[in-house]
């Protein structure tokens, strides 16, 4: 975590840790809620041990999210016991969900606050220090984003910009909608200026986040109809020195004809994209509510693959959902055999309380680990097989910070790719060409190209 002021008298600056689970939107708002509480003087830490104020950002997404928050906690109270004076906070969709259960189990807990109520944690903090418990998991009517403070801390070449939060599609599976509420999208002209300001503090790629971020819907900067994502995509894209623009979670019935255009012929876009199926079955799409089908989801592949050919895809596997037959996983088998996914994230379904699906009855244990088991390695098959084909290639690759050995340095490539190349003249936030030299587990070896 960067510094967050270069100002602040040093004698009364406090420290502060977070530690964040979950998502690259909770990336995002750890970062923001660092920001925030730089005027009350905190700077970051890179341990509890050696903090002022500890923040847990939890997410609710993964399996025993209730679990791991609850055993960090107990794992802090020595800290606490130790330095009475130590603040520990909760915050994110774990916070959002259960707030309250977590101040009457947790004594030790002095704040505890929801995704969409981040900026009044300074103010919380104030009251904490006067001896007080505070706990926001409303959603507020105000946007978070109007308070809190401009973004001009340094920070590396790469950047995430959450554009939109929320989402109204109900999954059945899934607990957003209840710990982020319903879509809500930001002003572009607000994003344009936040985004130029990361450029000018050395950021030359930026991800676009949201839960379904390309429902993306916001105010255009000078009135009229609202922006989509496409029109937000090409606005970002005139911003001189921004060199690369990603966007992710992706839903695959907010496609839209003008994104789709956009990947054929906006160079900032990066081919790459992130698009989540969760099973292959249409029996168990209609079970999980994603309003989809299998074939709905291949014509949309087809035509992004028509518009940018070199697209690399990646997705987002459920497997063992309640119901979910043997017949129903080998579709989801042909399904991942017919899109060939560069990259792919597969779990076994765990209940989320509150869903719909959490009243069903869950496939075995066992039967699902199985399934897991042979989806993944047919994923990783399939990666590690689209990266044997990079070899020879030449690539971009923007360098995030030196490699391990001396005279290497290590960067992502347009295809999200880690890649490692020595160059001994090589330096962070340089955008280089290379050519791919050898593939090995999850990432590619390169040199630089002589010019």
């Amino acid at each position: 975590m960067s510094d967050l002021t270069d100002d602040l008298d040093t004698s009364k600056q406090k420290k502060l840790y977070i530690k964040t689970y979950g998502c690259q939107m909770n990336v995002y708002d750890s970062e923001r809620m660092a920001e925030s509480l730089g005027p009350s003087g905190y700077v970051a830490t890179d341990t509890a041990e050696d903090a002022d104020m500890v923040l847990i950002n939890t997410c609710h997404i993964r399996e025993k999210a209730s679990e791991k928050l609850f055993s960090d906690l107990g794992r802090l109270r020595p800290l606490k016991l130790a330095n009475p004076n130590l603040k520990i906070g909760v915050t994110g969709c774990v916070a959002q969900a259960e707030g309250a259960e977590i101040l009457r189990r947790m004594p030790l807990v002095d704040l505890v606050v929801g995704p969409q109520s981040y900026h009044r944690l300074p103010q919380m903090e104030a009251e904490v220090a006067l001896g007080k418990r505070a706990i926001d998991t409303d959603f507020p009517l105000e946007d978070k984003f109007d308070h809190l403070p401009k973004r001009t801390a340094l920070r590396g070449p790469s950047a995430f910009v959450t554009v939109q939060e929320g989402c109204d599609k109900f999954c059945a599976f899934c607990v957003v909608p209840y710990t982020r509420g319903a879509e809500v999208s930001r002003p572009a002209d607000r994003l344009i200026s936040e985004v130029r300001t990361l450029v000018e503090n050395g950021v030359r790629d930026i991800t676009l986040l949201g839960q379904n971020v390309n429902a993306y819907h916001g105010a255009a900067p000078q009135g009229g109809a609202d922006w989509g994502l496409a029109e937000l995509i090409r606005g970002l894209a005139c911003i001189d020195g921004l060199a690369r623009i990603r966007y992710m979670t992706s839903h695959p019935n907010d496609m839209q004809d003008g994104l789709i255009a956009a990947h054929g012929d906006c160079e900032k876009l990066m081919p790459y994209l992130h698009l989540p199926v969760q099973s292959g079955s249409d029996r168990i799409l209609r079970a999980m509510n994603r309003k989809h089908t299998t074939a709905d989801y291949l014509r949309v592949i087809e035509r992004m693959r028509d518009a940018r050919p070199d697209l690399m895809i990646s997705s987002d596997f459920i497997v063992g959902f309640p119901g979910e037959t043997d017949a129903d996983f080998q579709e989801t088998l042909a399904l991942v055999h017919a899109v060939r996914y560069g990259q792919a994230y597969s779990f076994k379904y765990s209940a989320r309380p509150g869903t719909p699906a959490a009243e069903k009855i869950a496939v075995p244990d066992d039967v699902a680990h199985a399934r897991l088991q042979e989806l993944q390695a047919l994923l990783s098959e399939q990666q590690r097989a689209l990266q044997d084909e990079m070899v020879g290639r030449e690539v971009s690759v923007l360098y995030d910070k030196p490699g391990r050995r001396e005279g290497q340095m290590v960067g992502k490539s347009d295809h999200l790719h880690a890649v490692s190349v020595q160059d001994p003249n090589g330096h962070v936030g340089q955008l280089v060409r290379v050519k791919v030299v050898e593939a090995v587990t999850n990432s590619l070896k390169a040199v630089p190209v002589a010019l």
